[in-house]
């Protein structure tokens, strides 16, 4: 029988700037009592991997452009958090932010990583506040090369090679509701392309390319939850993957995209 099993590690302590999510990860499975295998995923909510970053920002150290403060206008958002998101839109060697849809109470974009959402992924909820300042939490700076470095930690430590997906939540453009995504990978396709199989009648398929990265991220997020859960890192088995794809390849590219 096929099975797949997720599990919710426990005892996750609050990540700070500097932790070592690897380290939680493999204090977590002990106090699961779970022994690492080959073919094992690890997904971890990208918040803990921001904070452990240090990917805090100070609002209050912000001083909104014009262009911030005209959107602002037109969304009714704080201008120096439309200021962040705009920065965080904006990519390496272009002037300005991409800008996917916005309206009153909304402002969605497309990220400097590639894929689009609300906000550039800028997110207040469960963001420790310290003595001074209004404090927001960006995503990691590059959440594949994360994914990679917890996952030759993990290695390290315990001698078995997993596969890591940092997730993150996701609205839809025809649905309504968040589902987690991945959007750093190491160690597992994030692409499963089915393109030259036959089908059980033996049709050849064409266009069939599964997202094995989102599929798990959405899974996970079910555990993981979204408010005072405290469960950001689950243990997934049952799963047997050839490859080592990264979150980026996952991104539609522009020329390829009819909801731009």
């Amino acid at each position: 029988m096929n099975q797949l099993t997720l599990t919710a590690l426990p005892a996750v302590p609050e990540v700070r700037p500097g932790d070592d999510v690897a380290a939680a990860v493999c204090a977590g499975l002990e106090a699961a009592n779970i022994a690492l295998q080959p073919d094992d995923i690890i997904t971890i909510a990208q918040k803990i991997v921001s904070k452990a970053e240090d990917r805090y920002f100070d609002l209050m150290q912000i001083t909104p452009s014009a262009a911030a403060i005209d959107m602002a206008e037109k969304t009714g958002k704080d201008a120096r958090l439309v200021e962040l998101i705009l920065r965080e839109a904006t990519r390496e060697g272009e002037d300005s932010a991409e800008i996917s849809r916005y309206r009153q109470g909304v402002l969605i974009t497309r990220h400097r990583l590639g894929f689009v959402s609300a906000n550039s992924g800028i997110d207040r909820s469960n963001v420790p506040q310290r003595e001074s300042g209004e404090w927001v939490l960006l995503l990691p700076q590059d959440p594949d090369r994360s994914a990679r470095q917890i996952r030759q930690v993990i290695l390290e430590k315990t001698g078995v090679a997993v596969g890591v997906i940092i997730t993150d939540t996701h609205g839809r453009p025809h649905r309504l509701g968040t589902v987690g995504v991945a959007i750093g990978a190491a160690g597992v396709p994030t692409i499963l392309d089915k393109r030259g199989e036959a089908d059980r009648y033996g049709y050849i398929l064409h266009a069939t390319t599964i997202g094995v990265a989102d599929e798990i991220a959405a899974a996970a997020s079910l555990l993981m939850g979204a408010s005072a859960e405290s469960t950001p890192i689950i243990h997934l088995r049952g799963l047997t993957l050839t490859g080592d794809g990264c979150a980026a390849e996952q991104y539609r590219p522009r020329e390829l995209d009819l909801y731009r």
